[in-house]
C-alpha cells in the first residue's frame, strides 16, 4: 500500500509562521501609513471599530454562548494588555519618528524577557543553548537601535525608544497571563474578545483627546485597511493560533524574524536608514531565531523520547 500523501503537520505550521512573520511585520508599515494622515488614536480607533462590529456575532453564536463565560473575564484583560496597550506603544513610537525597522526590533526582545519569565511563571525551564540564542539576538537589537538613533535622518527623541519597550512590556504580560488560563475560548472567540476591547479603550481614547474625527485622505483609509486584514486576522489571530499549536518559546522566537522583514520592507516603501550596523544586528537577530528554535525542537523531541521510554518501563513492570 502507498504511502498516503499529503502536507506533514510540521509543514503546516512552518507555512503557517512565515505567514504570521509578514503579516505582523506589515503592521508596522500599516502603522506608518496611518501616522502619515492621523495620530495614533485615530488610527487605531477606526481600526477596531468596524472590526468589533465584524467580530461581535461570533461572541453571539450558540455554541460560543455554551462554552462561555468562563474564561472571558481573563481573555478580555489579555486584549487590552495585548492589543490596546501593544498597539498603542507601536503606533505612538512610529508616529514619533522611531522607524519601522527599529520598532520592531525592540518589540523583538520580547522572547528574551518571555524567557526570563517563563521557569518561575509558566513552570517550564529554558535550556543554555535557548539562552545564548537569546542573549545574541538581544546584541542584535542593540546594534539596531544604536545604527537609528545614530542615523542623521533620525529626529526622534532619545526617549522615544522607550515608548515600544513598554509595548513590548504589555505584550509579555498578556503572553503570561494567557498562559496560566485554565480554560481558553476557541482562537476566533478569543480574537473577537481582544478586538471588542480594543474598540472601546481606543474610542474612548480618541474621544477624550479630541481625534475621533478621521481624514478624508484615501491613504488613511488604505491604512486602515490593511491594517484590520494583514496584522489583526493574519499577525494577531496567528499569534494565538500558534500558542496552542505548538511551544511558547518556538512561537516567540518567529518574533526575532519580524525585525528583518520589517526593515527591509520599512528600507524600500519609505526610503528608512539602512547600514552596515543595521544588516550586521539583523543577522544576529536571525541566528537567534535559528538557535531558540533548534534548542526548543530538540528539547521536545528529547522529552518525547523520554516519554517512550518511561512507557516501556511501565509496560515491561506490567
Amino acid at each position: 500500500m502507498g504511502k498516503p500523501i499529503g502536507i506533514s503537520p510540521r509543514t503546516v505550521t512552518s507555512l503557517l509562521g512565515a505567514l504570521f512573520v509578514v503579516s505582523w511585520s506589515s503592521g508596522f508599515i500599516g502603522a506608518k501609513l496611518g501616522a502619515a494622515d492621523a495620530p495614533s488614536t485615530t488610527v487605531l480607533m477606526w481600526r477596531f471599530l468596524p472590526l468589533a462590529a465584524l467580530l461581535v456575532p461570533v461572541l453571539l453564536l450558540p455554541r460560543v454562548r455554551r462554552t462561555a463565560p468562563g474564561g472571558w473575564g481573563r481573555q478580555i484583560v489579555v486584549g487590552a494588555l495585548s492589543q490596546s496597550g501593544y498597539l498603542l506603544a507601536v503606533y505612538s513610537a512610529v508616529g514619533l519618528g522611531v522607524s519601522t525597522g527599529t520598532t520592531a526590533l525592540i518589540d523583538g526582545m520580547q522572547p528574551l524577557v518571555v524567557a526570563a519569565l517563563v521557569g518561575p511563571l509558566l513552570g517550564m525551564a529554558v535550556s543554555g543553548r535557548q539562552w545564548v540564542g537569546m542573549g545574541i539576538g538581544l546584541l542584535g537589537v542593540a546594534l539596531v537601535i544604536l545604527a537609528d538613533a545614530s542615523a542623521p535622518a533620525t529626529d526622534a527623541p532619545a526617549w522615544a525608544y522607550a515608548v515600544p519597550a513598554a509595548g513590548m512590556l504589555s505584550l509579555v504580560a498578556a503572553t503570561v497571563l494567557d498562559r496560566r488560563a485554565t480554560v481558553r475560548p476557541a482562537p476566533m472567540t478569543a480574537l473577537a474578545l481582544h478586538s471588542t476591547a480594543s474598540a472601546f479603550v481606543f474610542t474612548a481614547l480618541a474621544l477624550v483627546t479630541g481625534t475621533a474625527v478621521p481624514p478624508a485622505s484615501t491613504t488613511f483609509w488604505v491604512a486602515t485597511v490593511w491594517l484590520i486584514v494583514l496584522p489583526t486576522f493574519g499577525g494577531y489571530g496567528l499569534y494565538w493560533f500558534l500558542l496552542a499549536r505548538t511551544d511558547v518559546t518556538v512561537v516567540n522566537a518567529l518574533l526575532f524574524l519580524v525585525p528583518p522583514v520589517t526593515t527591509l520592507w520599512g528600507a524600500l516603501m519609505f526610503g528608512e536608514p539602512f547600514s552596515a550596523v543595521t544588516a550586521l544586528g539583523l543577522t544576529l537577530a536571525l541566528s537567534a531565531t535559528w538557535i531558540v528554535t533548534r534548542a526548543a525542537r530538540g528539547d521536545s523531541a528529547g522529552i518525547g523520547r523520554e516519554d517512550e521510554r518511561a512507557g516501556e518501563r511501565s509496560s515491561s513492570r506490567g
